[in-house]
């Protein structure tokens, strides 16, 4: 009997910046991102606004004065872009979205939906206290 061991694929990029939990923060983590994809000759489309939803999160809802978060960036092998936001409300986690329908729709609560449609997967995961990161990856297709 033979059977093939494979080592978990290393990252072919990576990139990783902690960013003030701020509007200002979550703009520049949107910026930071379509630099690092356009340095290394991505799309930067639907990556960035899928940045933009997180990192927005992050500051809206998983804000604590005087901690920043993270935005992190990687590329594995095959071709798979992988987003992170780490903020330090690992008590506050998202939901997916809901199918409810509402009288009047909502000014707000829809960027998660974004991500979802957007992305090819996404989740949440806790740790280490007291951070939570949520994440979404896309299939490059290259």
């Amino acid at each position: 009997m033979s059977q093939e061991v494979t080592a978990p694929s290393a990252p072919l990029h990576q990139f990783t910046v902690p960013l003030s939990a701020t509007r200002r923060g979550a703009r520049l983590a949107r910026l930071l991102a379509a630099e690092q994809l356009r340095s290394w000759g991505l799309p930067l489309d639907p990556a960035r606004l899928i940045v933009a939803e997180i990192a927005t999160n992050a500051v809206v809802h998983g804000r604590v004065p005087g901690r920043s978060f993270r935005l992190g960036l990687t590329v594995t092998a095959p071709a798979t872009l992988r987003v992170e936001v780490t903020d330090t409300r690992g008590e506050y986690l998202p939901t997916r979205a809901r199918t409810t329908a509402r009288a009047e729709p909502a000014e707000s609560g829809y960027g998660l939906l974004l991500v979802e449609e957007l992305a090819d997967r996404w989740g949440v995961f806790g740790g280490p206290a007291p951070c939570k990161t949520v994440w979404a990856e896309l299939d490059l297709g290259q």
